[in-house]
């Protein structure tokens, strides 16, 4: 016996289309095709959604790539200074796109290695010389084992937010809003014990590294405890973060692409697949 495409659709709960689709690409078992029509095995099962991968299949294909990256090590010190140099550059570039800095890619490398951009705001260079000096301060920090605080937290926005001075490594004093999200992030005098609860839980969690890098991500967009720059701060937080487990993993960052779709719209409305 076999069943139509809309029956099909009906029975595993995706769209005609979807099931045309699984058809045309034969990953559904049996189904064959007369004329227009797809005539699709009454006992098929729902093929596995290749789009979206689970969270275990994701955290083997890590594993996996962590030990094939081991394989490879050590590095030799002109290999490990060139890649350094582009990840930084690029990471800079990237991280502060997601504020709205105007610096291209090749611009951001240029100022990194001392020069100045003629007609680009003295804020974007500040913010890309910034950047670079917290990476290096956050790359000492997992070097050295040095475990997360609120003290390193701040410490870290002070060296990023640099054309700012008076709202530097402090947590804001005034409500704030985010526009186009429906999350309103805590009043000011909520943030000093929303960090510290935060802190802790990350501190007494047995999840998963990555899935824990994304869990102090997420509620820390969520406090927004500084007055700027919180985005950035909480990509920076997932270094430190690596000081465990998973410590020699590359470091994650967002093209500039992804940073145009990722901002901020509340814990509660950030997608699954963001987190």
């Amino acid at each position: 016996m076999y069943m139509t495409v809309k029956q099909a659709a009906e029975k595993w709960g995706i769209s005609d289309r979807r099931v045309r689709i699984l058809c045309a690409e034969g990953k559904v078992s049996g189904v064959t095709r007369e004329g227009r029509s797809w005539m699709i095995p009454a006992d098929a099962r729902k093929p596995e959604d290749g789009r979206f991968k689970t969270t275990e299949s994701l955290l083997t294909a890590i594993e996996r790539k962590k030990k094939e990256l081991d394989t490879r090590r050590p590095l030799t010190e002109g290999e490990l200074e060139r890649l350094t140099e582009e990840f930084i550059v690029e990471y800079t570039y990237n991280s502060n796109a997601i504020e709205g800095n105007t610096l291209t890619l090749r611009e951001t490398d240029m100022v990194l290695r001392g020069l100045t951009i003629d007609r680009k705001p003295l804020k974007d260079h500040m913010e890309a010389v910034g950047h670079k000096e917290a990476f290096d301060f956050v790359s000492d920090l997992v070097k050295d084992q040095i475990p997360l605080s609120e003290s390193i937290i701040k410490q870290i926005h002070y060296l990023v937010l640099a054309d700012k001075r008076e709202d530097r490594g402090v947590y804001r004093r005034v409500p704030v809003r985010i526009m186009g999200a429906k999350h309103e992030p805590v009043q000011p005098y909520l943030i000093q014990p929303e960090m510290e609860q935060l802190l802790e839980a990350y501190k007494n969690s047995t999840e998963h590294i990555i899935p824990r890098i994304a869990r102090i991500h997420i509620e820390f967009e969520g406090i927004h405890p500084f007055i700027d720059a919180d985005v950035i701060i909480g990509t920076r937080l997932e270094n430190p973060v690596k000081s465990t487990g998973l410590h020699s993993l590359v470091p994650i960052f967002y093209t500039r692409k992804q940073s145009q779709g990722r901002r901020f719209r509340g814990r509660k409305g950030y997608r699954k697949r963001e987190c």
